[in-house]
């Protein structure tokens, strides 16, 4: 076999086998086959797309060419969740513990903020003593007795998708559809949970602007996961603004502890529960109303949050910290309020334009070996469709020095839309993906609530099995 020929027979729109795939996949691990080669047929793909068996075997073969997670030693169903990814997304802090509390068990491997997102281990890190760096064997641990570790990812963890991604990044084929839900996907199965929860943003801060095209990602990423046996259901959720009124990493997992505690933002608190309840379902755990009355009960009895505290303590963290966040985790900071200028109303807000407004303050990275301050970023005093009067609170920006914050508010000020009329409300969740077809919301952004076959329900509109050839 030749690469020369792989290459030509997706260029011409060909479905390349299991076999060629395979021979890609391991000839570019091995080095063997040249990165302009590679090129080449990544290239082809973004033109050409590929079905969803071509997508599940991409997938596979990239989870075989490095570790994977074991998880088989645990009792009990094991759940994960991925986020594509935004601004004040903070919801593994409060899911993962929710979930656990209620004994089932959620093995999670994150990443660390790159650009305008945040990333869920900079935010842990940022609780004195705790560590993301766990073997195997002690994640393993952590998962059977405390029932939640989120830790990052191992060094050989498809080792394939790296070297792939890092290419797809300088030859403009990374907003290849196949390409990015085989690689979100390869390494949820590798980690070796039983079911996945896709959260899959879609909005001004996140990779995906639209809700079509967030739902066209989440039907690709569902497909390759009941291909190969694990189910798979995705929520479209908004990133028109920033999640909760917190962005920056002591900051956000101040919010999230307030949020177990009954006392968080409303979206947040909206958002953790959808999320929850959907995990508690693929669990076993009644419908999903239910679910979603399960996850809420954790949050007012108080057990969500112990949970928390006892992951932390599991990783090495100081969980005492979680008693009182705003003095034990959250450092003095220079800080300055930004106002108001106008009457009117916060008619938008460029949420991606806001994560930036946080990297410039200190608190994410352009590159990933930049260094962060865990205790930068920016507490929101008002959001999208909020009624301001000239002098208003719009937000306090906390940075090292004064050079950060006149960055900062640059930055955050163009972000802000401010005009005469009230923009339209927008809903929280868009969609539901799973196997059974795609459930929207209606205009209001009421939540979907039909129960799934798994509740033994019927699905509201016919099966759609096949969504995407390209």
């Amino acid at each position: 076999m030749r690469m020369y020929d792989v290459i030509e027979h997706k260029r011409n729109g060909g479905e390349l086998s299991d076999e060629e795939i395979r021979f890609f996949v391991d000839g570019y691990s091995s080095g063997e086959i040249p990165d302009y080669q590679a090129s080449a047929l990544c290239m082809a793909i973004y033109y050409q797309g590929m079905t969803e068996r071509e997508t599940a075997s991409l997938t596979m073969d990239m989870v075989r060419s490095g570790d994977v997670v074991d998880l088989s030693g645990i009792d009990g169903v094991k759940v994960d969740k991925h986020s594509t990814g935004g601004v004040g997304d903070k919801t593994s802090l409060a899911v993962a513990p929710i979930v656990a509390s209620l004994g089932v068990r959620m093995a999670k491997m994150s990443g660390r903020g790159l650009g305008h997102t945040g990333g869920t281990l900079d935010k842990l890190e940022s609780i004195p003593g705790l560590s993301c760096d766990i073997d195997g064997a002690r994640f393993e641990e952590i998962v059977r007795t405390v029932g939640v570790a989120i830790v990052g990812q191992t060094g050989n963890l498809v080792p394939a998708d790296k070297k792939l991604y890092a290419l797809r990044d300088v030859t403009a084929t990374v907003d290849s559809l196949p390409l990015i839900a085989s690689s979100i996907m390869s390494k949820k199965i590798a980690a070796g949970s039983d079911k996945i929860l896709l959260d899959v943003k879609c909005g001004s801060g996140a990779f995906m602007k639209t809700v079509d095209d967030a739902i066209a990602l989440a039907k690709s990423m569902v497909s390759i996961g009941e291909h190969v046996g694990r189910t798979t259901v995705a929520l479209i959720t908004d990133m028109g603004r920033p999640l909760g009124n917190c962005i920056g990493n002591a900051l956000e997992v101040s919010e999230a502890v307030a949020t177990l505690r009954g006392e968080g933002p409303r979206d947040l608190t909206d958002v953790c529960v959808e999320l929850a309840g959907n995990l508690l379902f693929l669990a076993g755990r009644g419908e999903l109303d239910a679910c979603r009355l399960l996850a809420r009960g954790q949050i007012a009895n108080g057990e969500g949050l112990a949970k928390l505290k006892e992951m932390v303590a599991a990783q090495g963290g100081d969980a005492s910290v979680l008693d009182d966040c705003a003095s034990k985790l959250v450092e003095p900071r220079l800080s300055r309020e930004l106002r108001a200028t106008r009457d009117g109303h916060l008619f938008s807000m460029d949420t991606e334009r806001c994560g930036m407004a946080s990297v410039a303050l200190g608190a994410g990275r352009a590159r990933k070996e930049d260094a962060i301050d865990h205790s930068a970023g920016i507490v929101l005093a008002k959001k999208t469709g909020d009624s301001l009067v000239e002098g208003d609170l719009l937000a306090t920006l906390f940075a090292a020095d004064e050079g950060l914050l006149d960055e900062g508010e640059r930055v955050f000020r163009d972000a802000l839309d401010i005009r005469d009329e009230p923009p339209a409300a927008p809903p929280l969740f868009h969609a539901r993906v799973s196997c059974e077809g795609v459930e929207r919301t209606d205009a209001s952004g009421t939540r979907f609530a039909w129960k799934g076959p798994a509740a033994g329900g019927v699905p509201p509109r016919p099966f759609l099995r096949r969504w995407m050839v390209g």
